[in-house]
């Protein structure tokens, strides 16, 4: 197993993913994600904020991070923290619990950056998810209704967002 930066060549495995983790959503009851464009990801990979786990040439997780997530955090985004988002798993290594693994980097790649939090986000109420990110080591903080979601992607906008952080 390998972490690394996503490249462009990626995008079109990373578009996939991003689609199997959105129907699965669906298929859970979940709010799903919206449809990213590539040119979102492009920026992200180019940014280097676009993440991938690899397993035997296969690319088996996605993610994104960023040292800033103010219309999320609100006042907290203060805080130096890396935030997590859009955890995507090729369907394939299902069952293999790569946030662990993230969480994992996560805390080496926030000390390397002097960050004091790793924090996420899920989108209205699952207690599976709530559940499991907790096992995982993440304080659950509870719903936040936001004040500003102009910017954000549509999932974002009618439904209470779980916030989660763990201390590094």
């Amino acid at each position: 197993m390998n972490i690394q930066n996503s490249t462009l060549d990626d995008i079109s495995v990373i578009l996939k993913l991003y689609g199997y983790a959105t129907s699965y959503q669906i298929r859970m009851g979940a709010i799903p994600w919206p449809k990213f464009e590539k040119e979102m990801i492009q920026k992200e990979i180019d940014a280097k904020q676009q993440w991938k786990i690899v397993i035997d040439n296969q690319i088996a997780c996605i993610w994104m991070t960023t040292f800033d997530d103010p219309y999320i955090w609100e006042e907290r985004n203060e805080d130096p923290s890396v935030y997590i988002h859009r955890i995507a798993t090729n369907p394939a290594f299902r069952g293999y619990h790569f946030v662990k693994n993230i969480i994992s980097w996560a805390c080496a790649y926030a000390k390397e950056h002097r960050k004091s939090f790793i924090r996420m986000d899920t989108a209205g109420h699952n207690d599976k998810l709530i559940s499991y990110y907790t096992k995982c080591g993440f304080t659950f903080l509870g719903p936040n209704t936001l004040k500003n979601t102009k910017e954000l992607p549509e999932h974002y906008k009618n439904a209470p967002i779980n916030l989660f952080e763990m201390k590094v």
